[in-house]
């Protein structure tokens, strides 16, 4: 049960500050001190713009991660970069990030790097705002590996992932986080046409070793690269079998689909917490203060307000800094305008 009624959320990522995309382009040019000197700015000026929005949770921004999933392939073993078979040309699709070729066992010795992201966003954010840590689960992680002989099919890579990424919760509940986000957007996207009791039984052997010890978040979205999604965009084939997941909270997608679905939100508000996007990531219009309190009190015919949070609709790391501040500026004030009439 949430402490705060329409607690105010964010996914995990957030924009980065223009000179730190020109640094990761000249990265020959610095020094390891001055790269964790950049890290920490980067982290602060995220905390910044989360915490003058006034927000309940905040993340560090996700600032050292390159893109959302692609950069803990840095911290695993036995794969390496393959570049000869994305689309180099044309619009912006999936089929432009990244690919991964296995050449081992998949191994993690050292972790994925989120303790240490956390410990740093624990030392610099300020007291208040509960601070959450997000890492993707091991089916969405598994997505730009390619299989082999050894791992045969993307399962088979997921259950090679299983291990070390409920190693990384385990050591994230130990470093004293206590909100966690575990990302899987492959199983949304994927939902209509996967074994969705398949993709539950995944989840919840993942995070098993931390249930109960944090609150426990999954974020379901149907993809956002550079601004596009990639998924068939319905909640029907995730229900009945994803109220088993076993969370305390869910996040799923709602303002860029024009709250379609809404009312499939009543069953999930049964089981667990919902946090609601409600504020579109994928468009430049800006939501008014007013915009968001129509949009919360439409949630609150689905979910009690003690059971809601709210949230933009995925990362912000698409979108830009200018906007993603008034976005947020705008949600809070709105949420603590509902808040107050309660």
């Amino acid at each position: 049960m949430n402490t705060i009624p329409i607690r105010t959320t964010v996914v995990g990522s957030y924009p980065f500050p223009g000179w730190l995309e020109f640094a990761s382009q000249n990265m020959d040019k610095f020094g390891k001190a001055d790269i964790e000197e950049m890290i920490e700015d980067a982290v602060i000026a995220a905390i910044h713009d989360q915490v003058t929005a006034g927000l309940d949770v905040i993340t560090d921004g996700e600032q050292t991660r390159l893109d959302f999933n692609l950069s803990f392939y840095g911290f695993i073993k036995g794969i390496e970069n393959n570049d000869t078979e994305t689309r180099k040309f044309g619009p912006a699709a999936h089929d432009q990030r990244g690919k991964n070729n296995i050449v081992g066992e998949l191994l993690a010795p050292n972790g994925l790097g989120a303790v240490a992201e956390y410990l740093r966003l624990k030392k610099l954010a300020p007291a208040g705002p509960t601070l959450k840590a997000s890492i993707p689960g091991p089916f969405t992680l598994s997505g730009r590996l390619l299989p082999n002989e050894k791992y045969k099919d993307r399962y088979e890579i997921t259950e090679a992932l299983l291990p070390i990424i409920s190693k990384e919760l385990e050591a994230l509940v130990a470093a004293g986080c206590t909100e966690i986000t575990v990302d899987e957007p492959s199983m949304s996207c994927y939902a209509y046409k996967e074994d969705t009791k398949r993709f539950v039984d995944i989840f919840n052997r993942t995070v098993k070793p931390i249930v109960g010890k944090c609150n426990l978040s999954t974020h379901l979205c149907f993809g956002n690269f550079k601004g596009r999604p990639v998924g068939f965009r319905t909640l029907k084939p995730m229900l009945p079998d994803f109220l088993e997941m076993n969370v305390d909270e869910i996040h799923i997608e709602m303002a860029n689909r024009e709250f379609a679905e809404i009312e499939l939100l009543a069953p999930f508000a049964e089981k667990m917490n919902v946090a609601v996007g409600i504020i579109d990531v994928k468009n430049y219009y800006i939501e008014s203060v007013e915009d968001v309190v129509e949009r919360i009190n439409r949630c609150l015919k689905y979910i009690p307000a003690e059971k809601l949070s709210v949230a933009p609709d995925c990362g912000l790391s698409q979108t830009a800094r200018w906007a993603s501040r008034q976005k947020l500026n705008n949600m809070v004030k709105g949420a603590k305008k509902v808040r107050s009439l309660l």
